[in-house]
């Protein structure tokens, strides 16, 4: 079945309940003040469209933090209020809580337009994807419309079980469009060359997508932390470097692959003898006792440079250093300002984390053929090809 979104539904007088992703970051010191709006700003368009056509209210719901099921005051869904209020310049009324009584009266009255549910996830139901809870929160509306792709690949009770209650009735947010649009250039049938870079932390983490890009691309340049058990499982020094025997069995099984060869390690580094301290260059792959690679090298740049050269598609999740300390970023903003300027028919996407977190502080995002705003949910539709909450949208719940 096709998936259906918003701009084929009728929305006339209808009151509309939709899940969006507004899991933004809070400043640590003052929780009312939010860091980077991107996900609320990325969900505008869809809360525009559905009131440009005719709905005569708006629910939303979102998850903020983990809470645990439970209310807590710092992870309250009022700032996200405040700035909604700002960016569409008319009242957003916040709930007290998401199965508050008086929302139903609230939603009878003219005047309230859009009401905002408190965080979902202070209800325990929440996650445990409880049938009950779906069904209440279902009743707000006469149609369900999920825009929260960052949310996507959990089987929550918003995202999931909800979609029992809207037979016929249930679509996807011009955002989900955007990202699944982007996606299915990356997963049905890229364009080649194909190149994948990958960083971040530990290779455990990543294993399953290594595994799923390897099939498909030209080239996997690995980055970051990731790198150091690869070049441990090669035969070569890594010194105080970020590594355990897990992840260095894992890399040695990839690389004994039919694919391994793809795969395309640093050749220099940016190390220092302690995080974020005094850098020092080693210009070769053997990192000396007592220095951890914190940043690839400048030969390693160049390289990378040379293999996106003529790419037709490119995919980067994870940074290739510790970026946010401006002395380890060359690398990671190098590779941005790589992509920046590719050609016009090189489509690259941005998925994960820390790599948009980059090309937004690089002021390189609108460069991009694509920046997603799920973290895990854009990796784990590359490895399978879907999610739960996009399954269920497609096929509906009983």
């Amino acid at each position: 079945m096709a998936l259906k979104f918003i701009d084929q539904a009728d929305l006339t007088d209808k009151k509309v309940i939709a899940r969006f992703d507004f899991n933004v970051p809070l400043d640590k010191n003052d929780p009312s003040i939010i860091t980077d709006t991107t996900r609320i700003d990325e969900a505008l368009e869809t809360i525009k469209y559905i009131f440009n056509n005719g709905a005569s209210k708006l629910v939303l719901m979102s998850h903020l933090g983990r809470p645990d099921g439970k209310p807590v005051a710092k992870y309250s869904l009022e700032p996200v209020a405040k700035y909604l209020a700002e960016k569409l310049d008319t009242d957003v009324v916040l709930s007290e809580s998401a199965l508050d009584r008086s929302i139903k009266t609230l939603l009878n009255l003219g005047e309230t337009k859009i009401l905002l549910l408190q965080n979902v996830r202070f209800h325990e139901e929440e996650e445990k994807n409880d049938r009950e809870f779906a069904k209440k929160l279902a009743e707000y509306g006469d149609i369900y419309v999920n825009d929260a792709f960052g949310a996507a690949h959990r089987k929550h009770a918003s995202t999931y079980e909800i979609n029992a209650f809207f037979k016929n009735r249930a679509y996807g947010g011009l955002l989900l469009k955007r990202e699944i649009s982007a996606l299915s250039k990356i997963v049905e049938s890229p364009k080649t060359p194909f190149v994948a870079i990958v960083g971040g932390a530990k290779v455990s983490d990543k294993i399953k997508i290594i595994e799923r890009l390897l099939s498909n691309v030209t080239h996997l340049l690995i980055g970051g932390a990731m790198a150091y058990p690869f070049l441990k499982a090669s035969g070569y020094d890594i010194g105080t470097s970020l590594c355990n025997d897990e992840d260095i069995a894992l890399a040695k099984k990839i690389l004994r692959e039919k694919s391994g060869h793809k795969i395309v390690l640093p050749v220099d580094h940016l190390c220092s003898k302690e995080f974020g301290g005094e850098p020092q260059v080693v210009e070769n792959r053997n990192i000396p006792e007592g220095l951890m690679g914190l940043d690839i090298g400048p030969k390693t740049l160049d390289i990378y440079k040379e293999k996106l050269s003529g790419a037709k598609t490119v995919l980067w999740n994870g940074p290739m250093g510790l970026f946010e300390n401006e002395t380890y970023s060359k690398g990671t903003f190098g590779i941005a300002k790589i992509l920046s300027d590719a050609p016009s028919d090189c489509f690259t996407l941005v998925g994960g984390g820390d790599s948009v977190s980059a090309v937004n502080k690089a002021g390189l995002a609108s460069k991009m053929g694509h920046v997603s705003t799920g973290g895990g949910a854009s990796l784990e539709y590359i490895e399978k090809g879907n999610l739960p909450g996009i399954a269920a949208l497609r096929f509906g719940l009983e």
